[in-house]
């Protein structure tokens, strides 16, 4: 008899929760472009038409899902860890060269295109295809992004404990660094040495999350900004940190000639963050890994290399499914 009331109590529930399923469909969304967009049913047959909004699909687990993704998915290296598959689904181009039709022959349930591509989302609006258009350009839009794809997605609990590990990073390094002096870092762009992120861009929330202060903060523009080696030397950084894809390396920094003087080259403080995996210095979901990274760089007596590590791994392992440090 126990037996039977627990078999119906779990057949209860499980009801409970298909009905629970059910209903939460149809939903209506914005997304970042002000858009409202119905979505009738659960979308099974996902089209992601850009890097950033394909990392959160895997941190959610959907990536089993996929059917169609950007352009030169080989060469990401988070995919081939994490989701080597993806890299043998169809193309459907960039932002610059959208395959449209080739998108549409898919036949997917719901397609995520960056903001630039809004002609092509409504085109496949009008041959009944739902389309998200997204714009991750800070910490708060691309927190915003996360719970759009997740609510479109039904995959808000996946949402909430990656947004929860990032929030739990912040508040970490804010206690710990709260009394630290904060040296002034120069982060120097992807092209150049001498392109700088100003104020309003995510890299300068990075290096305030990790104890520093941005040396080209009284840049207000919203974009890579050129600079000139008077003004580099004017500012007189204690530390230079390349971005993850620089095409130029540290040893060219130490080894100008322009910047001998430099606070920075002076002490050898010129690092470039990690690009083994992404780049921790552009809005992706392990973002706060940038400042995780850069708090063991700026302040290694308070943030140690185990603690930074043991979090790098703790991220990946819980999200994307390998440990990083083994890779």
């Amino acid at each position: 008899m126990k037996r039977f009331f627990a078999l119906m109590l779990t057949l209860s529930l499980l009801l409970s929760a298909t009905a629970g399923l059910a209903e939460a469909y149809p939903l209506t969304v914005t997304d970042q472009a002000g858009r409202q967009v119905t979505i009738e049913s659960k979308p099974e047959k996902l089209v992601s038409g850009y890097y950033i909004s394909t990392s959160v699909l895997i941190a959610l687990g959907l990536d089993d899902e996929m059917a169609g993704i950007e352009a030169k998915a080989n060469k990401r290296a988070i995919y081939k860890l994490s989701a080597p598959e993806l890299m043998d689904l169809p193309s459907v181009g960039s932002a610059k060269e959208f395959d449209l039709e080739g998108c549409a022959a898919l036949e997917p349930d719901l397609v995520i295109l960056p903001l630039k591509l809004k002609n092509a989302a409504e085109t496949l609006e009008s041959l009944g295809i739902d389309v998200l258009l997204v714009n991750p350009e800070d910490q708060e839009l691309l927190g915003g992004m996360i719970d759009l794809i997740a609510t479109a997605t039904g995959a808000t609990e996946e949402a909430k404990k990656l947004k929860d590990f990032t929030a739990a990073q912040e508040k970490t390094l804010s206690e710990t660094l709260a009394d630290a002096e904060k040296p002034t870092v120069y982060l120097a762009g992807n092209s150049s040495m001498l392109s700088t992120a100003g104020n309003n861009m995510y890299q300068s929330d990075m290096i305030r999350l990790a104890g520093g202060v941005n040396a080209a903060a009284e840049i207000a523009d919203a974009y890579w900004v050129g600079i000139s080696y008077e003004q580099l030397l004017a500012w007189d950084p204690e530390y230079i940190v390349l971005a993850s894809d620089a095409t130029y390396t540290v040893e060219d920094v130490l080894a100008d000639k322009n910047l001998s003087a430099c606070k920075a080259v002076v002490s050898g403080n010129v690092y470039q963050l990690p690009s083994k995996a992404e780049a921790w210095d552009s809005p992706v979901p392990s973002g706060i890994l940038g400042a995780v990274w850069l708090a063991n760089v700026l302040h290694p007596d308070l943030f140690s290399q185990e603690t930074c590590e043991a979090l790098i791994d703790e991220y990946y392992e819980t999200f994307y499914g390998f440990t990083y440090s083994e890779n």
